[in-house]
């Protein structure tokens, strides 16, 4: 009898010193935990924008003339040193914002990569051959739902399954790209929305990185985000939108590729409903953070496979992990 009592008083002891284990790497995580502010998951976004300006550096978004990001930094979270995969070029970062994980596990490893012409396989993949991304977890749980991408360079067209997404249009110049997203808005009011910029990137490899033509493009950028922040208050969803501005590489000289730090770090950007006023995240982000942030901000859980984590702490009701402050 005594000899029961024993094992039954260490099996709950185990039990109970596991889950405290747990529930100690959540809050390290920044994760939420049941019972404690921020408990599940946001509340009142329903839709998710994410504007990519290829080829945004920390430095030239901090030179070039931005009033509408510099005000959806003011009026939101803000992190200045979101570190890139590499290589630091376009596909692969891409890639790894829509898919949530870098290119060890989605296999993307340059521009000239394609799904069925690759030299590493996805550790994981649909039916149709892709690393699972940010549009098959929504389509998964809102079958109905609006999933729109529109991009000025083609290469963007080859890192997701088009079958998944309701639109998917390759629509340059830059100012196109951003008009026809800002009509998509206001016309069907999409659940999540992607729209990428490539005129700061050329521009950086015409004139060089710095230069007047480049801070000029951002400046031509900045007033395209104006036009799709425009389109949310014009569709009336402006209050209910989480609206996220991310770059896949700074550069140095004319190019990009390496491992610099004008090229691996990029301003990430996070404004709108549910989101802090005037916050500076100052854990480590990533861009593959950028898929997990999406579902956990519409309420979802994301992909087993996925390694980016959700950046919670720049949501209200949510914490910094201390194990990730610098």
């Amino acid at each position: 009898m005594i000899y029961n009592t024993r094992i039954l008083f260490v099996t709950r002891y185990l039990r109970e010193k596991n889950v405290m284990r747990k529930l100690l790497f959540l809050l390290l995580a920044g994760f939420p935990v049941p019972g404690m502010a921020g408990e599940g998951y946001p509340t009142g976004i329903e839709h998710v924008v994410v504007i990519g300006i290829d080829g945004l550096s920390v430095a030239g978004l901090s030179a070039a003339v931005t009033p509408h990001l510099d005000r959806l930094a003011r009026e939101g979270a803000a992190c200045t040193g979101t570190r890139v995969v590499l290589p630091s070029s376009s596909a692969p970062n891409w890639a790894s914002m829509l898919s949530g994980a870098g290119p060890e596990a989605h296999g993307v490893t340059s521009n000239e990569w394609r799904v069925d012409r690759r030299d590493l396989q996805p550790v994981t993949a649909t039916a149709r051959g892709f690393f699972p991304t940010v549009l098959d977890v929504l389509r998964a749980r809102r079958p109905g739902a609006c999933l729109a991408m529109f991009y000025h360079w083609e290469g963007i067209g080859f890192l997701f399954d088009k079958e998944v997404a309701s639109v998917a249009s390759c629509c340059p110049p830059d100012k196109r790209t951003a008009t026809d997203a800002a009509l998509c808005i206001k016309e069907r009011r999409p659940l999540f929305l992607f729209a990428q910029l490539d005129e700061v990137d050329a521009a950086g490899h015409a004139a060089g990185h710095m230069s007047p033509a480049y801070l000029a493009a951002i400046q031509q950028a900045d007033s395209l985000v104006g036009v799709v922040a425009r389109a949310l208050d014009e569709a009336g969803i402006a209050g209910k939108t989480l609206l996220m501005i991310i770059s896949d590489h700074g550069g140095t000289g004319r190019g990009h590729g390496g491992n610099s730090p004008g090229e691996v770090t990029v301003p990430f950007i996070l404004h709108g409903a549910g989101v802090k006023k005037g916050y500076a995240v100052t854990r480590a982000t990533y861009v593959y953070d950028l898929a997990p942030t999406v579902t956990f901000a519409l309420g979802y859980p994301g992909d087993p496979a996925w390694r980016g984590r959700a950046i919670c702490c720049a949501f209200e009701g949510y914490e910094p992990p201390r194990d990730f402050i610098h």
